[in-house]
């Protein structure tokens, strides 16, 4: 008797009977469905299944709709392994899964990043004859987006003659959240040519693409698109925080503000965008202000939105602002604070010159510091020329990045405006015999040299 039925049948004892079989007539399998469906807790499902076990409900109504909803239950309260185990479970009971089973399935294999199990589904999908099912087909394709197997992906999706809006969307998608704007944003030209209208879906995922290479012409003609997409409730409001993303990373946040402006109803990622855009373009005031509206207005911000508040700190140099919102992110609302945020207080501190308390911060981080916290630190000692500080830090991120030649450089150049030149061809000569070579550079096509256009 495996473990994982042994902690199902020891939640059986401890759950209140009448809430399963008070079905006061009703259909045993309707009264199932619905449990499942209305469970918030592993513990509760964990008790439902129990019953399921105890009674033999799955032998006498085998059907795979009763496996689907056991496994949809797993796989949306995030337990990934019990999913996987019902489903085994309902292979050796003989029920083959239906088109509905394999994308619940794919899910969790994306939620616990089991990629050879997902693709030993691929087969078992194309052998039941299910790979050209729309369903089934997004979830091969969010798989190996997920896993970084684009042409996997972009395989399986080339496979369909006739694919599905949703397809598009996932490849769009997968080709966006993986770093390939470009293509993503070609892959949705396709889809125009061929005659598919975007949804609300389609919008989100082109719009961050087109915000990833900041393509302010491409931003202007996507702008028209949302106005034609078919929305709903949810859509309708994550198409404008995706404008007001995408805006902000094109460096208009005057367009960004009038989409703000213009909805009715704004959750904190319509301020957090806000925040963030007007941080990253260095308006240090507009950021904090707009912060301050969001917290009049009862929206409760999150750890995104602090990272913003923090960042429109280090570009305005506002140490005590800092140091006032980063003790208000813990105490005030309860967040940890991330890497992120650890790294913005260092870069602050650093940047004002508080050396002591930015090694002090960093000390007592209780997480390890990365590259891009030294590489703030290491460039706040050459702003202000301190040589022990670097010293320490160039130490630090040689153990980081031992191929990495850019701190030598930096520690050289402090060197060298100090005066100390028998420590700068200590460090020339130590770069010599390493033979350590620059990584080569790369240049990326700018908007003016390429801009996408959709016809």
């Amino acid at each position: 008797m495996s473990r994982f039925f042994l902690t199902c049948r020891r939640c059986f004892y401890s759950i209140p009977q009448h809430s399963i079989t008070s079905g006061n007539g009703h259909d045993p399998v309707t009264v199932i469905a619905t449990l499942l469906s209305n469970t918030t807790r592993i513990r509760e499902l964990n008790q439902i299944y129990a019953h399921i076990l105890l009674t033999r409900f799955l032998e006498s109504n085998p059907a795979s709709f009763n496996w689907n909803n056991i496994i949809r239950s797993y796989t949306r309260l995030q337990s990934p392994q019990n999913a996987f185990r019902i489903y085994v479970s309902m292979l050796r009971a003989g029920v083959l899964p239906d088109r509905y089973t394999l994308p619940i399935v794919l899910k969790a294999v994306s939620q616990s990043f089991a990629i050879q199990l997902g693709q030993q589904l691929h087969s078992s999908g194309i052998k039941l004859g299910l790979r050209s099912n729309e369903y089934c087909e997004t979830g091969f394709i969010n798989l190996y987006c997920k896993a970084g197997d684009f042409d996997s992906a972009r395989k399986v999706f080339d496979e369909n003659p006739e694919p599905k809006l949703g397809s598009w969307n996932a490849v769009i998608s997968g080709f966006s959240q993986g770093g390939l704007a470009i293509d993503a944003i070609g892959v949705f030209v396709g889809m125009k040519r061929h005659g598919f209208e975007p949804d609300g879906i389609t919008m989100v995922s082109v719009m961050s693409a087109c915000g990833s290479i900041g393509d302010l012409h491409l931003a202007l003609q996507l702008h028209k698109y949302v106005f034609q997409a078919k929305t709903n409730e949810w859509t309708v409001i994550l198409m404008s925080n995706s404008l007001i993303d995408m805006y902000g990373k094109c460096g208009r946040m005057d367009l960004a503000y009038q989409v703000f402006a213009t909805m009715e109803d704004r959750n904190v990622s319509s301020w957090t965008s806000m925040i963030v855009g007007y941080a990253m373009h260095g308006h240090a005031k507009e950021a904090l202000d707009c912060f301050q509206c969001m917290r009049v207005s009862g929206v409760k911000p999150n750890y995104v939105t602090f990272i913003g508040v923090l960042s429109a700190c280090v570009h305005g140099g506002t140490v005590q602002e800092g140091r006032f919102y980063f003790d208000m992110m813990k105490n005030v609302y309860g967040i940890t604070p991330q890497l992120q945020h650890y790294g913005c207080m260092v870069d602050l501190l650093g940047r004002a010159g508080l050396f002591d308390d930015a090694r002090r911060m960093v000390e007592e981080m209780p997480m390890k510091p990365n590259s891009v916290v030294w590489g703030c630190l290491m460039g706040a000692c050459e702003k202000h020329g301190n040589v022990d500080m670097a010293e320490w830090v160039a130490g630090h991120l040689q153990a980081l990045e031992p191929w990495n030649e850019g701190v030598y450089v930096v520690l050289s150049n402090i060197y060298a405006n100090k005066g100390l030149w028998k420590e700068v061809e200590r460090i020339r000569s130590f770069m010599k015999e390493g033979k350590l070579a620059k990584v080569p550079a790369y240049s990326i096509t700018t908007n003016s040299d390429r801009r996408m256009k959709i016809q």
